[in-house]
């Protein structure tokens, strides 16, 4: 089945075999990664080259004007069939801007280009603007959310967690604000990375072979091409770019995608039926299981996670393409153009956990009952410090054996302690502040509250 749009028929989304684009598409990202998109970068390739022509007085100011028009006019549709006729992408999208030019502009378009000359300026052209102008605007917006939360929730007392084992207090707010710094940072390096991907108009060889028969200073007509895109050479390249800061970048969109598959894992964690501290947001008519009614179910958390999944075996192909025979060869032709999807499913995961962290459910109730259950062993390292503090000389060995009693007699840590016919002593040269912490009058969360402010105001720089 097809759909028909203007005479124009368009293949059925649903007999696509890729679920980006038949579930994860977003319109955002393809405005950049579409072949559509990538054509019409190909053409701004095409088009800086003769502006700048015209610019050295190598060719007339209608000239330029005529391939600019043409340019405007070359549809993707049209450059697949011309592809069908020679078997050659690049010059099918050079004979599809020619046919539309007197004769006099015809020798003007790609002159002095080799294919990749196009192709890798267009790639680094697109792929900047999407992660500047998709990537990071997105990825900001969920930074706000968890800004928001870790100042909320600073000083909700949670207990925290190692090895999956209580571990000691913490708030709920500090927790998150780990997460705001690892995207903060993320963020930064994104904006780097997206800035030093390079073109190049160098030639089929990258030695400037065709532009030095018309140019003393072809590297300084590569310079100006590229400005025309935004872009900046590579201090070296071949036929291709060196291929390294492309897969700085993908390293670093498989990073960001760890940071929020962790995130995910541990909201999903903690959304568990006997934790229950947090909870995703369930609509009136969602349904959790086709068989449960009851179940609720940490979708969207598990979606990330998945998502990543497919973003670190991407990477793979990345790191393989860096190895290119010579001057070049064709072995990355078909694996790079997977590269946009890796984007795609990206922005998909962080648009799902930012809708899914805006509404996040926080159980504080819950939080404290997981907190003074086994979490009141939390207090055998203050005890056993405020015991070394004392002169006990075998402290931590002596909590050690307090706790395995607590296990036995199923009774609180600070009541065995205190009936502890040894440590009468040292109760009673504690300071008040000291009992507090062990009484549990007095918090011990260290600057857990304080410290998630300071990070999470640190990183409001996006406001």
């Amino acid at each position: 089945m097809t759909n028909e749009k203007d005479g124009v028929k368009t293949r059925d989304i649903y007999k696509s075999m890729s679920s980006i684009d038949y579930r994860y598409w977003d319109p955002e990202v393809a405005r950049f990664l579409s072949e559509e998109a990538f054509t019409t970068y190909k053409l701004k390739v095409e088009e800086a080259l003769v502006r700048v022509l015209y610019e050295r007085e190598i060719c007339s100011w209608q000239v330029f004007l005529e391939v600019k028009k043409a340019c405007e006019l070359v549809t993707t549709k049209e450059v697949y069939e011309e592809e069908d006729r020679i078997h050659h992408d690049i010059r099918a999208l050079v004979n599809c801007i020619c046919k539309r030019v007197s004769d006099e502009a015809k020798r003007f378009v790609h002159m002095t280009a080799t294919s990749f000359d196009i192709s890798d300026s267009a790639n680094a052209a697109r792929l900047k603007d999407v992660v500047e102008k998709v990537v990071i605007p997105n990825l900001i917006k969920l930074e706000k959310v968890l800004v928001e939360i870790s100042l909320r929730e600073a000083g909700t007392v949670q207990i925290g967690r190692t090895h999956g084992q209580h571990a000691e207090p913490i708030t709920f707010g500090f927790a998150i604000a780990e997460y705001v710094n690892r995207l903060g940072d993320c963020i930064e390096s994104l904006k780097v990375l997206a800035e030093k991907l390079p073109g190049k108009f160098s030639g089929a060889v990258g030695a400037y072979n065709a532009s030095f028969l018309f140019f003393d200073d072809p590297e300084s007509f590569e310079e100006e091409v590229l400005h025309e895109l935004g872009l900046k050479p590579a201090r070296h390249s071949t036929q291709i770019v060196p291929p390294e800061p492309m897969t700085r970048l993908f390293n670093e969109i498989t990073i960001v995608g760890s940071v929020l598959a962790n995130l995910s894992d541990d909201m999903r964690n903690l959304q568990r039926s006997e934790i229950e501290e947090v909870g995703e947001a369930f609509e009136t008519g969602q349904v959790g299981s086709s068989t449960m009614p009851h179940k609720r179910n940490p979708i969207n958390f598990e979606n990330v996670k998945g998502i990543w999944k497919i973003l670190l075996g991407h990477l793979s192909v990345v790191h393989l393409n860096q190895i290119s025979e010579h001057q070049r060869d064709l072995t990355n032709s078909v694996s790079a153009r997977t590269y946009g999807e890796s984007i795609g499913y990206l922005v998909s995961a962080i648009k799902r956990l930012t809708r899914t962290m805006s509404k996040l459910q926080v159980d504080q109730k819950n939080m404290k009952r997981n907190l003074e259950t086994k979490g009141k062993l939390s207090i055998a390292e203050p005890l056993y410090i405020i015991l070394a503090a004392n002169k006990h000389p075998a402290a931590h060995e002596k909590v050690r054996q307090l706790t395995l009693q607590v296990e036995r007699e199923k009774r609180s840590l600070i009541e065995i302690a205190r009936e502890d016919l040894e440590l009468k002593p040292y109760f009673k040269s504690m300071t008040k502040e000291q009992k507090e912490i062990l009484s549990g009058s007095r918090q011990y969360t260290g600057i857990a509250s304080k410290k998630a402010k300071k990070v999470a105001r640190y990183w409001q720089r996006w406001e």
